[in-house]
């Protein structure tokens, strides 16, 4: 395992500085899953809120966009895409989220923010009709581009 970058000699939090690192085309593929029950996945066309997953599909992408501003040490970076793909299925709502750039530094970061923030909503617009909704399973599906070269999950 590599050392973690976003410390200095002395322990202390920085923003890595990539200034020497040429810029490359990286994406990044992110999941996330919004376990409820069945009669809350009936329910998802006739939410009085509007439609939960296009909501959550737009804040995804919003999220994707603004996470230079929610994690502290996250470089800011010109995305080139931000997508949100939602999936109903028998025990909740899938969600995978893409982001891509060419930048000196990588989209992991953009595509969860996106994908939880995705959840999120979907979790905001149905709690009305259960609390025990679950937010599960955040977590890289892939990247690509990169010093530390490409990423897929076993399962991706």
């Amino acid at each position: 395992m590599s050392k973690l970058s976003h410390f200095d000699a002395a322990g202390e939090p920085r923003m890595v500085d990539v200034t020497a690192k040429g810029e490359t085309r990286r994406t990044a593929r992110a999941h996330a899953f919004v376990k409820m029950s069945a009669e809350v996945l009936a329910a998802l066309p006739r939410n009085p809120k509007g439609d939960p997953l296009g909501v959550a599909r737009v804040a995804g992408v919003l999220a994707a966009k603004k996470t230079a501003e929610l994690i502290p040490l996250c470089h800011s970076l010109p995305l080139s895409h931000a997508d949100i793909d939602i999936v109903v299925e028998p025990e909740g709502v899938r969600i995978v989220s893409t982001a891509s750039t060419t930048a000196q530094t990588g989209v992991e970061m953009e595509a969860l923010t996106a994908a939880a923030v995705a959840a999120l909503t979907v979790y905001d617009m149905t709690k009305a009709l259960d609390k025990a909704i679950e937010i599960q399973d955040i977590y890289l599906l892939e990247k690509t581009g990169g010093k530390s070269g490409d990423f897929r999950r076993g399962n991706a």
